[in-house]
């Protein structure tokens, strides 16, 4: 394979022109769509935008974490097992895939592990991180909006989108344009927070995100980092109680995976860290129903889907008309 900094291979070169507008141009190390040019850079990296905008949270947090979730890092099967469970993609595919909002890249692997060829795009520089950890002549990494995605109608014949929709201004119409790029018959796996009324430890950040939102990114990972070391065995057992725990946990944030026997104390420390700055420190979080999630299938006339619970909120797999 040629190195980084030599720009994109031609293996490359031809899966992104395959699902780019007719007309485009992929060069080494610059893309030519419509009237723009966009640069490839970084770990060969397709610039459709450069900056970190509101997802600069990400950015941040997966510079400093970038291969704790990587199975291949901590030495469990929870992303792998998670993607299984809840996609379904068990069998080896050549299928080309769009992994929407790669972040630090742990699910990556995984789409490559399907034998797909992979477009992994996030809307920040988390892309970097991502594109350092997968290096791979079957993914192609991008820098680029999911409201605004800069691929050609009915391209794509997988759409992965999981832990992202509810950090985006607008879930429902992130929603639509991942259904924009799939093609017919081809198949799309989402999740996002779920918003219903009961008292969850994990509803803890609603009353905290309206000040941790405005804080320095910096001062609130330092701030963590004080406290949940000290805080998260009084926090264990408070959420061991039965019946009660669920809502003595509801009050003081703390992302406690003390269920998880796979992690160990040292990873149960930096995991609560990590994702408690995950879920209080990002511009937008917005959930949605069962009932929500199954309405955005029917108005996009899909009949084939399925909608439940999952590990992190609602998951929806459907089959595009």
């Amino acid at each position: 394979m040629a190195s980084a900094d030599s720009g994109l291979t031609d293996k490359q070169r031809a899966i992104l022109t395959s699902v780019l507008p007719a007309g485009s141009g992929v060069g080494r190390d610059r893309v030519e769509s419509g009237s723009q040019s966009y640069p490839v850079n970084g770990k060969r990296i397709v610039r459709f935008r450069e900056d970190d905008g509101y997802a600069k949270s990400f950015a941040f947090q997966w510079g400093i974490y970038q291969l704790v979730q990587y199975d291949s890092s901590n030495g469990t099967a929870l992303y792998r097992d998670r993607f299984l469970r809840e996609t379904g993609w068990k069998e080896p595919t050549s299928d080309s895939i769009l992994e929407a909002g790669c972040g630090a890249g742990a699910f990556t692997q995984h789409l490559l592990a399907t034998g797909g060829n992979v477009v992994s795009v996030d809307f920040s520089t988390a892309v970097d991180v991502a594109a350092e950890h997968n290096e791979s002549d079957r993914v192609v990494f991008c820098q680029a909006d999911i409201l605004r995605l800069p691929f050609q109608d009915d391209s794509f014949d997988r759409v992965f989108c999981h832990g992202v929709l509810q950090h985006t201004p607008d879930p429902k119409a992130a929603f639509r344009s991942l259904l924009r790029v799939l093609r017919p018959g081809g198949i799309i796996s989402f999740d996002i927070y779920k918003r219903d009324w009961r008292i969850r430890p994990w509803k803890s950040k609603r009353l905290w995100r309206w000040l941790t939102t405005r804080l320095d990114h910096r001062t609130l990972l330092s701030v963590l980092q004080w406290y949940i070391p000290k805080w998260l065995p009084i926090d264990t057992a408070l959420k061991s109680i039965p019946l009660f725990g669920n809502y003595l946990g509801a009050v003081i944030p703390c992302w406690n995976y003390f269920q998880r026997r796979e992690l160990t104390k040292e990873q149960l420390v930096t995991w609560a860290i990590m994702d408690t700055f995950d879920a209080l420190s990002p511009k937008y979080d917005i959930p949605a129903s069962l009932r929500e999630v199954r309405g955005w299938f029917k108005e996009a006339g899909i009949s084939q889907y399925e909608v439940h619970e999952g590990g992190n909120g609602v998951v929806g797999n459907g089959v595009k008309v």
